[in-house]
């Protein structure tokens, strides 16, 4: 990630919903053979992609 400019988000999140963030790290790091994963940048990315499915919805029921 090189963004000229990060903000620090502090959010409290169930330690069930931790877990599940660390697997997913530990996926990201197992899979894509990009070097050391921050959850940061899980997180970043997982909303990266969730926001595009969501312009893609909202695009597709304005045309109906």
């Amino acid at each position: 990630m090189t963004d000229l400019e990060r903000i620090q988000l502090n959010v409290r999140i169930t330690k069930e919903t931790s877990l599940k963030l660390d697997e997913i790290v530990a996926y990201y790091q197992e899979n894509l053979k990009l070097g050391r994963i921050y959850k940061g940048d899980v997180l970043t990315d997982i909303i990266e992609k969730s926001y595009e499915v969501m312009k893609k919805q909202v695009k597709m029921n304005k045309r109906i």
